[in-house]
């Protein structure tokens, strides 16, 4: 097991109802952790549509898989679940070049909204066009002067042959719920990299890779005080909040073990609690 496989932080995994109220000095929560909790925290679970698990499962069963892309595909996490077996996926960089990436730019409120090129319904667009759009425009976006929002479709081999937009511009006004939308696209060159992915199985089963885990993280946490005692019992219960001299101790205890997932100001653990394993999240 190695540090980087950890994919939780604390936008993962740390869930409070403070809409529109300031973020907390500092933050403990404690949850109960089954070996598919520790699992999932831990590793890489791919929907079968995904990138990462077609070229997992490409790895898997023909020893090696090659793609070119613009970025690292697992950079945050080398380990991967397949169904129920866990793979230490191994990415090395084969070579580099450039590629041209496009950008669609949408002005909400063009003062000329008489089409050049034509006009489609946002109804009409293909799939792979909706799914880019959809987000931008159901969230209603701020209009301004030019063009208000722009939307990132990568290059042409990610987008494929199905978009009006990308390469090439079939449409330069599009028409969302009654509204006519200016349509242009913006072109830039990239980075690109040909990876190399090879996989190693290191676990076959969920409870063999959560034990993995458990070996090289897991701690008691016990002999606490009663202040501290609290802390904890709050923690597990919903989140504790207070920056307490008796936060400060559990923290230092904590902090004392390796950590699944730690950076400067916060961390991911594993420990036990009265017998309970709890998968526990500090900000400090």
């Amino acid at each position: 097991m190695r540090r980087r496989q950890a994919l939780a932080t604390g936008a993962a995994f740390l869930s409070l109802p403070l809409a529109g109220c300031a973020h907390p000095e500092v933050i403990l929560t404690m949850d109960a952790a089954t070996a598919d909790d520790i699992a999932d925290r831990v590793s890489l679970h791919p929907d079968s549509s995904a990138e990462e698990y077609t070229v997992t499962a490409a790895a898997v069963d023909n020893g090696s898989t090659t793609r070119r892309g613009r970025y690292e595909l697992f950079d945050r996490t080398s380990t991967v679940r397949l169904n129920n077996s866990f793979y230490e996926l191994n990415e090395t960089r084969l070579s580099s070049s450039e590629v041209t990436v496009y950008e669609v730019l949408l002005d909400l409120n063009p003062e000329d909204t008489t089409a050049e090129l034509g006009t489609i319904a946002y109804e009409e667009l293909p799939e792979t066009d909706r799914r880019r759009l959809d987000r931008i425009l159901s969230e209603d976006p701020p209009t301004s002067d030019g063009y208000d929002v722009g939307v990132s479709y990568g290059s042409a081999a990610e987008v494929g042959d199905d978009s009006v937009f990308v390469p090439e511009r079939q449409y330069d006004i599009l028409v969302y719920e009654g509204d006519r939308y200016r349509v242009a696209v913006d072109s830039r060159t990239a980075p690109e990299a040909e990876y190399r992915y090879t996989a190693t199985e290191v676990a076959p089963t969920v409870e063999a890779f959560a034990d993995q885990v458990r070996e090289q993280y897991l701690f008691t946490l016990s002999g606490l005080s009663n202040p501290e005692r609290e802390v904890v019992e709050e923690a597990i219960e919903g989140g504790y909040y207070e920056d307490s001299d008796a936060f400060q101790s559990i923290l230092d205890r904590i902090r004392s073990h390796e950590g699944i997932d730690v950076d400067d100001f916060y961390g991911m653990w594993l420990l036990v609690y009265e017998g309970e394993e709890y998968i526990t999240y500090v900000e400090w």
